[in-house]
């Protein structure tokens, strides 16, 4: 079972890693949120993202993807707008937004996105081969909290960072925009691997 716990765990995260939109959507929510909550949410979706995968198996593979691409292009839209919504102004409050809104934000950016990725595709056939679904479950859920977690450190880092040297107004610009670009890449990406 620790074979197929780690076998999992090492595909998935190197699957994931190289080049993966999530990795920097994490980070974006991170430098607007803080992070525990961001980690909450997305923790909590790529259970249950990770969970279909492991169960449906390979059938997530064959989603239609154009139903992928609206999905989730209607994902980053919402987070796009709901940056945009936000005030401007640098808030000195350590209660800077309910944790419960960050963290629905990252469940909703991170579930609603980028259905039969290359995670989860891992994943199911990881299962398909092993069989040890709670097994494989775990070991492809780590390997995504452990992404996310990275992406969520260098997040808060970076919001430190922003917080001191550049003002707010820009940064909801810049938080938008790249919503906004990683949700058409990802709808590109969706379109042209359906083709």
């Amino acid at each position: 079972m620790l074979v197929i716990f780690l076998t999992t765990y090492g595909a998935v995260f190197l699957a994931e890693i190289v080049g993966d939109k999530l990795l920097y959507t994490t980070g974006v929510l991170a430098t607007r949120y803080r992070t525990a909550p961001v980690m909450f949410g997305m923790a909590a979706a790529f259970m249950l993202k990770m969970a279909v995968a492991v169960i449906v198996g390979k059938a997530i593979s064959t989603l239609p993807p154009l139903l992928v691409a609206a999905v989730t292009a209607l994902s980053f839209l919402g987070v796009a707008y709901a940056l945009w919504r936000k005030p401007a102004e640098a808030q000195e409050s350590r209660k800077e937004h309910a944790a419960s809104k960050a963290a629905l934000v990252s469940f909703a950016t991170i579930f609603f996105s980028e259905w039969g990725d290359v995670g989860q595709v891992t994943a199911a056939a990881m299962s398909a081969r092993y069989g040890a679904t709670a097994v494989v479950w775990a070991g492809a859920v780590c390997a995504m909290v452990t992404k996310g977690v990275l992406a969520a450190s260098a997040g808060a880092g970076v919001r430190r960072w922003i917080r001191r040297r550049i003002p707010p107004k820009v940064v909801r610009y810049c938080g938008v925009g790249l919503m906004l670009l990683l949700g058409a890449l990802s709808v590109l990406e969706i379109l042209k691997v359906g083709d």
